[in-house]
């Protein structure tokens, strides 16, 4: 079975985003290990916890019940409880990278950490699986190749849209505030800074219901060779289950040299 980095902030990762990947790894028996800033364990994203300040939104924007589930469990764990830091996650070997994602202020320490850029950048040079989701795509898109690239150029990836996170924000601003805005860039408008070609950007099918176990093709992926991405946690499931078949013991017959867009 394989060893999984999967790095944190501090503070405020939104939890479907971590925590259905990791039951869904673990559940096959891989190995979920976690890196934070200074080696302390990480915290959720409260409001997508609670709910709290969502109002007459909350059913729509906040996690739900599998989400929250697959976080309780992921934060229950020894592993989760005991995160190696992120100078110590540089020299850490590892058989796959996961990266998710989060759009509250606390992101900013992951999504700007030049240690993490290096270790993303490390994961796509020896070729081992990486998954993103969400902001976590931000976060690959800003690591880079010798030749000052994105390690993201050249491959095709989704990310959180324009979309959803300018629709989150309007919902929202007029007593959140920013909260849903973590830059004044999207993360689209980034990630499509960061790319070859801006049809490599993969939009998908408009986001309007998550996915959920048994019904993962309601969830949107784009796969190009050893990477996979997705938008936001109503991805997640699907996320997870074809991240799992990216790894060795788990494997399956798709050919990893081609891009494979979810539906």
């Amino acid at each position: 079975m394989s060893t999984i980095l999967l790095p944190l902030p501090n503070k405020d990762f939104d939890p479907t985003e971590a925590g259905v990947p990791w039951r869904v790894l673990t559940g096959l028996g891989h190995h979920v290990v976690f890196a934070t800033p200074e080696g302390k364990p990480a915290q959720a994203d409260p409001r997508m916890l609670c709910g709290t300040g969502l109002g007459v939104l909350r059913p729509i924007l906040q996690a739900d019940r599998n989400g929250i589930a697959g976080y309780n469990a992921m934060a229950a764990s020894n592993a989760f409880a005991k995160p190696s830091s992120y100078a110590q996650a540089a020299v850490m070997e590892f058989d796959a990278l996961l990266l998710p994602g989060g759009h509250a202020k606390g992101m900013r320490e992951y999504l700007e950490s030049c240690v993490l850029q290096g270790i993303v950048t490390r994961a796509f040079e020896r070729g081992v699986p990486v998954g993103a989701i969400c902001h976590g795509v931000l976060l690959a898109a800003r690591a880079r190749t010798s030749d000052g690239k994105s390690v993201l150029y050249g491959r095709k990836t989704t990310a959180l849209t324009k979309d959803l996170e300018l629709g989150g924000w309007a919902l929202t601003a007029l007593w959140l505030g920013r909260y849903y805005r973590t830059y004044p860039v999207t993360v689209q408008a980034e990630v499509m800074a960061s790319l070859a070609r801006p049809q490599d950007f993969i939009h998908g099918p408009p986001a309007f219901v998550r996915d959920s176990p048994g019904c993962e093709d309601r969830g949107f992926v784009v796969r190009d060779r050893n990477y996979l991405s997705a938008r936001w946690p109503g991805d997640a499931h699907r996320f997870a289950k074809e991240f799992a078949g990216l790894l060795p013991a788990t494997q399956g017959s798709a050919n990893p040299s081609e891009a494979i867009e979810g539906a």
